[in-house]
């Protein structure tokens, strides 16, 4: 059965009068500003619900319980700022969240807390500028989280409580830098793909504690600087791709952990300035010098901007200060240990003879 009271004027939602064999529930373009808890009990065959284009600024806790049959769910062009705590809890077996289209600002933890088997949650064009810890705790088994464009802060921990999640994707973001803990307790993960965006300063510890993601994607950002990463074998994480990047400063080689178990770095704009030995010399080159210098470009200096790799004389660039003074730090490290191991050596020897000197007598 199918009921459709769209423009008609109501200013609540009104529940006695809904057949309770309603399978498609249509109450669009009308005014009632609230959701309240269980605003929908007793419709147990109900498939589909649009609630596109009221004034609804404000959904209570469990507001969609009791409906074990729903698959689809819309709640577009409403002024909505903020999705509650427990809001969209308990729908076990929801297709489609289509939160799209609102002005949600905020969305609070456990929103969703124990929504499972979830193909597509939706929250496209709202002004979404933070993910809050915990956001999407509870929430399990979702295909698909598509996030608006805009973010500029994500919380410590704003993906923990998210369990097997098929990919998510987070792009045109303006982020001061990628802060530690933001996604600590993402578990997993198809594809996690970071994209389109500046990304200010990468602290590694940003993707420290999570795990099972098959495929992680830095793809087209604008990176100021890696301060370290720390990728261990632990998370195991199936594939890196780190594609079409332009990072302004080089990370040091002895930052950088990323144990994957397929590295692919290519298309990126490093600067080719005295710091590149130290790239090439280090995780990201995966080895392979050649393969690295012919897939990637320069940012930096200006006469070289854009030019792949290949076009330079790198062994003609002179190391850092800094990369020479540990350098020679470590080979006079090297050569002080020989000349004591040498000594430790002749000193035994004189033991040794003057013990079986002594023997003899």
């Amino acid at each position: 059965m199918q009921v459709l009271c769209n423009s008609g004027g109501l200013r609540e939602i009104p529940k006695k009068l809904l057949p309770p064999t309603v399978e498609h529930l249509s109450l669009t373009r009308n005014h009632f500003p609230l959701i309240k808890s269980d605003s929908f009990a007793g419709l147990r065959y109900l498939r589909k619900l649009s609630l596109d284009g009221n004034n609804i600024s404000t959904i209570k806790p469990f507001a969609f319980r009791g409906l074990p049959r729903l698959r689809e769910l819309s709640i577009q062009h409403t002024p909505l700022q903020t999705v509650a705590q427990f809001a969209f809890a308990g729908l076990q077996n929801i297709t489609v969240i289509n939160l799209s289209n609102n002005r949600i600002r905020r969305v609070e933890g456990y929103a969703f807390a124990g929504t499972t088997n979830l193909r597509y949650l939706l929250l496209a064009n709202n002004p979404l500028h933070t993910l809050e810890s915990r956001s999407f705790s509870g929430l399990a088994n979702v295909e698909r989280i598509t996030f608006p464009s805009g973010i500029r802060s994500i919380e410590r921990s704003a993906f923990e409580g998210l369990d097997t999640v098929g990919f998510v994707k987070l792009a045109f973001m303006d982020l001061p830098g990628m802060r530690p803990g933001m996604f600590r307790g993402l578990t997993n993960v198809g594809v996690l793909a970071v994209q389109e965006s500046d990304l200010g300063i990468i602290d590694g510890s940003a993707f420290d504690e999570m795990t099972n993601v098959a495929a992680l994607h830095v793809l087209n950002n604008k990176i100021d600087a890696i301060e370290f990463l720390n990728l261990t074998s632990e998370q195991h994480i199936g594939r890196l791709e780190i594609r079409g990047n332009h990072i302004l400063e080089i990370p040091k080689a002895e930052t950088l952990i990323v144990e994957v178990e397929t590295l692919t770095v290519i298309s990126n704009h490093f600067p080719c300035n005295c710091h590149i030995h130290s790239l090439l010399e280090g995780p990201l080159a995966n080895g392979s010098r050649t393969h690295f210098i012919t897939n990637n470009f320069c940012i930096s200096p200006l006469e070289v901007n854009g030019l792949p790799m290949t076009s330079l004389d790198i062994d003609a660039i002179g190391r850092c200060e800094e990369e020479v003074t540990k350098e020679n730090l470590e080979a006079t490290k090297d050569a002080s240990d020989s000349v004591s191991s040498e000594r430790e050596s002749k000193l035994m020897l004189v033991l040794m003879l003057m013990l079986v000197t002594i023997l003899r007598r």
